[in-house]
């Protein structure tokens, strides 16, 4: 990669090159990542938030949790009733089961099926031996580097308030300074 593909002369400084070049290569990946996506719901013949479903199912699954449709529903912040769709539709086309909890005479629990965790890796296998090539290529150092950057770029992205968390803050010192001089009046 090294250079920035896009033209950014007016940055004078190596430094700022230096930086562009990383946030073009990121928006790369970015790119990139969303295209993989694409392939991978063609393939499996789901949509985004199906595949999201799946995928947290199979993690909560190696790790030794059940899930409940309340789960589903928190993790992939839908409604209980578009949850209840997203299941029937996962259940109709064979990648989960609703079960019985095993305690809770009334509650359900989700699982993905075999058929379903066969099929994610045997879309996704191939691509994740070569992500994790690259990540174990990296030195302890780099890996350290990595890890702390992409930290810091998702804490400066998710400190980008909502245009309602916007409009709040704006709207506080006003009131605030309202009460103030209602209070020395």
């Amino acid at each position: 990669m090294g250079e920035p593909q896009s033209s950014h002369y007016w940055y004078a400084d190596d430094r700022t090159r230096r930086s562009v070049a990383v946030l073009d290569a990121l928006r790369e990946y970015r790119a990139a990542e969303s295209a993989m996506r694409r392939r991978t719901r063609s393939a499996m013949r789901m949509g985004e938030t199906d595949l999201l479903a799946i995928r947290f199912l199979l993690k909560e699954l190696s790790a030794g949790r059940m899930v409940s449709p309340k789960d589903i529903a928190a993790y992939l912040g839908i409604s209980t009733a578009s949850t209840t769709v997203l299941l029937d539709r996962l259940v109709r086309s064979g990648h989960v089961e609703r079960r019985p909890h095993p305690t809770d005479r009334r509650g359900l629990v989700i699982a993905a099926t075999i058929d379903s965790d066969e099929e994610v890796r045997a879309t996704l296998g191939d691509m994740h031996r070569r992500m994790i090539d690259v990540a174990e290529s990296l030195t302890a150092d780099q890996a350290t580097a990595v890890l702390g950057f992409l930290d810091r770029m998702r804490e400066a992205v998710d400190g980008v308030p909502t245009p309602e968390e916007e409009t709040d803050a704006a709207a506080q010192p006003a009131a605030e300074s309202g009460a103030d001089a209602a209070g020395s009046a």
